[in-house]
């Protein structure tokens, strides 16, 4: 099968189209608060318009006018300007592709060396206090627990001390923060207990606290980090659908060279089982070609010569000859993995309340801790240990409300789901799509080529009385042979096969929703609708009776008119088309109709014959809106959602484009138009109405994944944050959630990729 796409979508937030956009990788950020510090360094950037941070992706997205001074219009100039503004911030900028070689290298082990090192450490701490709880009242030395203690404190957590500085220098806080102060307050509460102690007496000590939470935080970020590299497997797996050599055809015979230095027009061979390196079309031989990892089809797809080709798909028993039509950042892969890039980078709207929490955050937190110091100090005032207590269970406040999972839990829910849904063949173009796709109730489909096949035949050309067929469907062939409408092609097709002329004519003019018009033979023709003929002062009795016959029978009808000396226009012939269901797509409805969504078909044809397509569909005629212009498309959205109607609007030609930006959530056919993706938030890369279901059934479970995250996220504060302040938590205990706070979140967006179109997961 055919797939097209368009090119990567214009990054300018309105009607400007001069703004440019630019991604960066940022390494050390750890929160949602991270998150907030590096977007706020970026829009500080003179020129930057919008930016983006990704804390799942670890990626921003800068949107920035190249005109502004003093930076110079050059992309490279501002890629310095901006990783700049990252580093001032206290983060690490990275290239996408020094981070993307980072993944690919990177093994289920890689990190685990300092979590390995904590843990170890800690252990020997940690084991006299469970034996505490078993009736042995043992400690080690002071001295050695010092010795174990301090290394994980200050080398281990040296990245706390350092982003949390970075963090404090910017006025703002992190979880970095939190660390560093928390469990500094229990290392150097031991250190002064130790000091101070009465000469033979052993005191009791909090190292183990503090060696434990770094260890222990450590753990959590490494767990989480590899969760991340499954969350991206997608984007990984499409980009290694693109082999590093092919096999140029020279007049030398073969020669094996770079893809990077293919160029359009070039020949290649492709061996059997070899992927195709590139967009083009089959010269020679015949083969069977497997699109599952860019369409989802499951079987191969048989190819003939003159037959298109997709890079990235796997070529089957034939050797052939491919003749490049596309390379670099042109092809369909290519831009695959840009739309499902844009996708994941990308902010939900839900993500902006999480946002504004994260903003204030942590300086609640660092307040919330001090109330318990002094309350607990207060309560415990000239007590013995009142201090020491009162620094714990505000240690233990800091450790509990560390925002990790906040930041986490949508762009988690949102890089699985994307995921996912692309190896399936449903490319969500954006964030917003995907959460709004599951508050859809009223889905509206587009006729030709969204339910039909798309291919329609011309099944009757009927002429008036003494005239010459064969000259008149001549003439209609070539007012078509430059258009690329299903109807056009049909005529065109038949004139060809009878050997008919069907060459362009000239002066051709489009009338949108109506037909074209040219110049044929020294005459002026026009070609279109019934309704068009109608305005143009065709008498069109005698043809009423035999267009209303072929109506009934669920054909197209239009016209051929010629133009008389008078200006006129008089009826010359009639053509009929009829087109099929596509397979499936009265169950695809049917399916749809079956999670209580309601149903419409919207077309351009006659009532007649719309009426006579949607029963095969299964259709009721309330759900059919016919003899709508391209241009009222949009109306009829706009009119459903006036109604109260969240809609989703489905469909593949140029003509939909307006309805479908106009809707809710517009999904494209991926056998359609350009216009029409770049138009829609979600592209079906198999062009099956069946898929329509499959979106919206990720969606609703991607946003439940979300709040699920969200609440999960929450609740660890929500409810720790009290019990670490009321003395029910130790450092330890917090440490312990905090950690796994993030590792729930992430294992729980994790389950979207057991995903599959029409299953249960």
């Amino acid at each position: 099968m055919t797939t097209s796409l368009p090119s990567p979508r214009a990054v300018s937030p309105g009607p400007d189209a001069t703004l440019h956009s630019l991604d960066l990788s940022v390494g050390g950020m750890t929160c949602a608060s991270c998150v907030g510090r590096v977007e706020r360094a970026l829009r500080q950037v003179p020129g930057v318009v919008d930016a983006t941070v990704n804390l799942a992706t670890e990626s921003a997205r800068v949107r920035y006018d190249p005109a502004t001074p003093p930076v110079p219009a050059a992309p490279t100039a501002w890629d310095a300007v901006l990783r700049r503004a990252v580093r001032d911030a206290g983060y690490e900028p990275r290239s996408l592709a020094q981070r993307q070689a980072e993944d690919a290298s990177a093994s289920p082990w890689t990190g685990f060396g300092p979590v390995a090192l904590g843990l170890l450490l800690a252990l020997p701490l940690v084991v006299p206090m469970l034996g505490e709880f078993a009736g042995l009242g043992w400690m080690l030395p002071a001295w050695l627990q010092f010795l174990l203690a301090t290394p994980v404190q200050f080398v281990l957590g040296a990245r706390f001390y350092k982003a949390g500085w970075h963090a404090l220098r910017a006025g703002s806080g992190n979880m970095d923060l939190l660390v560093a102060v928390g469990t500094s307050a229990g290392w150097g509460l031991s250190v002064w207990l130790w000091l101070t102690a009465q000469p033979g007496a052993m005191p009791h000590l909090y190292f183990e606290a503090s060696a434990v939470v770094i260890a222990l935080v450590l753990l959590g970020k490494w767990l989480e980090a590899r969760a991340k590299r499954q969350a991206t497997a997608a984007i990984r797996a499409l980009h290694a659908l693109r082999p590093q050599t092919a096999h140029l055809l020279t007049l030398d015979g073969e020669a094996d060279v770079p893809l990077d230095e293919i160029r359009v027009g070039d020949r290649l061979v492709v061996r059997p089982g070899e992927r195709l390196p590139a967009d083009g079309v089959l010269r020679e031989g015949r083969t069977q070609v497997d699109e599952s990892m860019l369409t989802g089809e499951p079987l191969p797809v048989a190819k003939e010569p003159g037959a298109p080709l997709t890079g990235g798909a796997v070529n089957g028993e034939g050797r052939i000859v491919l003749e490049v039509r596309a390379v670099g950042t042109e092809t369909v892969l290519a831009r695959i993995i840009r739309l499902v890039e844009d996708a994941q980078a990308a902010k939900a709207p839900i993500q902006r309340l999480v946002d504004r929490v994260s903003a204030v955050f942590v300086p609640v937190v660092l307040g919330l801790a001090l109330l318990t110091f002094v309350g607990w100090w207060w309560a415990g005032a000239g007590q013995p240990g009142a201090v020491e207590a009162a620094i714990i269970h505000a240690v233990a406040v800091l450790v509990i409300a560390c925002p990790c999972a906040l930041g986490l839990a949508t762009p988690a829910a949102i890089m699985a789901g994307t995921g996912v849904a692309a190896r399936h063949g449903i490319l969500i173009q954006d964030a917003q799509a995907l959460e709004l796709a599951h508050r859809v109730d009223t889905v509206l489909f587009d006729k030709t080529g969204t339910l039909t096949a798309g291919q329609p035949r011309l099944t009757a050309f009927e002429v008036a009385p003494h005239e010459d067929r064969a000259a008149h469907l001549s003439t209609a062939a070539r007012l078509q042979a430059g258009s690329e409408h299903p109807l056009a092609r049909a005529v065109v097709a038949v004139a060809r096969a009878q050997g008919l002329a069907a060459d362009a004519v000239g002066a051709l003019q489009a009338v949108a929703g109506r037909g074209v018009e040219g110049e044929a033979g020294g005459h002026r023709w026009r070609l279109g609708s019934l309704r068009w003929m109608a305005e143009s002062g065709v008498d069109l009795a005698p043809w009423q009776a035999r267009a209303e016959a072929l109506q009934a029978d669920g054909a197209t009808v239009s016209m051929l008119a010629g133009q008389g000396g008078d200006g006129g226009w008089s009826g010359c012939a009639l053509l009929a088309f009829g087109d099929e269901p596509k397979p499936g797509a009265a169950d695809a409805l049917k399916a749809l109709r079956q999670r209580g969504l309601r149903l419409a078909m919207i077309s351009g044809d006659n009532r007649g014959a719309a009426l006579a397509m949607a029963q095969r569909l299964g259709l009721a005629a309330d759900e059919v809106v016919a003899e709508v212009l391209p241009a009222d498309k949009a109306a009829e959205v706009t009119r459903f959602r006036g109604r109260g109607h969240v809609v989703a609007m489905v469909g593949d030609g140029v003509n939909d484009a307006p309805a479908l930006a106009a809707a809710d959530v517009g999904l494209a056919m991926g056998n359609g138009t350009d216009v029409a993706m770049q138009a829609a938030g979600i592209t079906l890369m198999r062009g099956e109405p069946g898929l329509v279901a499959a979106a919206l059934d990720i969606s609703h479970r991607t946003v439940r994944k979300i709040r699920q995250n969200l609440f999960w996220a929450f609740i660890y504060n929500v409810a720790g944050i009290p019990l670490a302040m009321l003395g029910y938590l130790s450092p330890v205990v917090a440490g312990a959630a905090m950690a796994l706070s993030s590792v729930s979140v992430m294992a729980n967006a994790l389950l979207l990729r057991r995903w599959r179109p029409g299953g249960r997961r």
